[in-house]
């Protein structure tokens, strides 16, 4: 969804990209001693229409599988997966493998060079090693032309290097993640039975009042996974479960929003949530705020901001940057009779990376329908730490 602070994060490395040229690798974190500085959200997302854009302004007809390739006409895209895995032994491994792209301009530039594009290519790659307490996150950018980052939807591949997400080659599922930076690295195949969830009004999500400040977005919210995690100490044989986000538009936040809070919960018993809060700069939740649950025959419920209630129970403050973030919390859908309680399996889950942002694996307990229940997930937190973000 456009809660997504990477339009924001991909205009600001693909512009130093693009007038570099070639191909960027970012490390890891750097040590305590020193917070890099990092872009607000806020100013990223908000300020005017670009122009020239494709505008995602009232529902479409989705096709598959050409919507799970590149939409060019619009200013940013993504493919969000996230996952938890365990190994034989009882290991947990959380993972977050994303490709964002990121248009410069509304049409390709007029030029001879094979270098010569309007497409710029950010990644993400992060491995949550909660038995280890690690965190290991790391960052990519590449232009859009001469193989170095790209998107097909025939086959299904996006990547960025050698980071990639590819289908088979006679459907998109099952997709195989690859993702390798020194001595972490993620081998998953992903696949599932369920169908796609389309988000909002038949897959238009609207994040404000203003035209067009919205997204086209589906979700696959339970995609059963198996594969290889290698960290510092080994290589351990995995299986779980992994969620993709897809989301394009040309939407910035409203003025007043300061950020947003997403959760992707798989539940015990069978049910997908998913819910994002967009927060606003007095602190309050906006009316916008939206999610969907998904039952286990894939059927799907619209949630409004005020069927959730997201309770704060502690916080955590990040040593290298000062942010502080939400790190427990308590989520209610009352209609359902859901009553959850979502924990970090780390607490420093924070990626200081072009944007800096808080995603991580969680773990999930609690009651539905008056019968226990747990899962896991992942949670999304951005604009903390800055101005208004609270």
């Amino acid at each position: 969804m456009s809660r997504r602070l990477i339009s924001g994060l991909s205009s600001l490395c693909a512009a130093a990209l693009l007038a570099s040229g070639g191909f960027l690798r970012c490390a890891p974190a750097p040590p305590p001693t020193s917070s890099p500085p990092s872009a607000s959200v806020t100013a990223l997302l908000g300020g005017d229409d670009p122009g020239g854009f494709a505008r995602a302004a009232s529902p479409r007809d989705f096709r598959f599988p050409d919507d799970h390739g590149p939409h060019p006409g619009f200013r940013h895209e993504w493919w969000y997966f996230t996952g938890n895995l365990r190994a034989p032994d009882g290991r947990r491994f959380g993972y977050q493998l994303t490709f964002f792209r990121f248009a410069l301009s509304p049409a390709p530039p007029v030029r001879e060079s094979q270098w010569g594009t309007n497409q710029a290519y950010m990644a993400h790659f992060a491995v949550t090693d909660a038995e280890g307490r690690r965190f290991l996150h790391f960052e990519r950018t590449g232009r859009g032309a001469l193989g170095l980052a790209g998107a097909t939807a025939r086959p299904f591949r996006v990547w960025l290097d050698d980071w990639s997400a590819e289908g088979g080659k006679a459907s998109t599922l099952p997709i195989r993640l690859q993702a390798r930076e020194g001595k972490v690295s993620v081998d998953l195949v992903l696949d599932t039975a369920r169908p796609v969830v389309l988000q909002g009004d038949r897959g238009l999500s609207r994040k404000g009042a203003s035209p067009g400040n919205a997204s086209y977005y589906y979700s696959m919210t339970r995609l059963s996974t198996r594969g290889n995690v290698q960290v510092e100490d080994g290589t351990f044989p995995v299986e779980g479960n992994s969620w993709l986000d897809r989301e394009w538009g040309t939407s910035a936040l409203e003025r007043g929003q300061a950020g947003w809070d997403w959760f992707a919960l798989q539940l015990s018993d069978g049910r997908d949530l998913m819910f994002y809060r967009l927060r606003r700069e007095d602190g309050g939740t906006d009316p916008f705020s939206a999610g969907t649950l998904v039952l286990p025959d894939g059927s799907s419920r619209l949630l409004s901001f005020d069927d959730v209630r997201i309770e704060t129970v502690e916080f955590w403050k990040s040593p290298e940057s000062g942010a502080r973030y939400p790190s427990r919390w308590r989520l209610l859908v009352p209609s359902e009779r859901l009553d959850l309680e979502v924990v970090p399996r780390l607490a420093d889950q924070e990626l200081r990376t072009a944007v800096r942002y808080w995603e991580g694996a969680v773990g999930v307990h609690g009651t539905s329908r008056g019968g226990p229940v747990e899962g896991d997930g992942y949670v999304e937190l951005t604009g903390y730490g800055e101005t208004g973000g609270r």
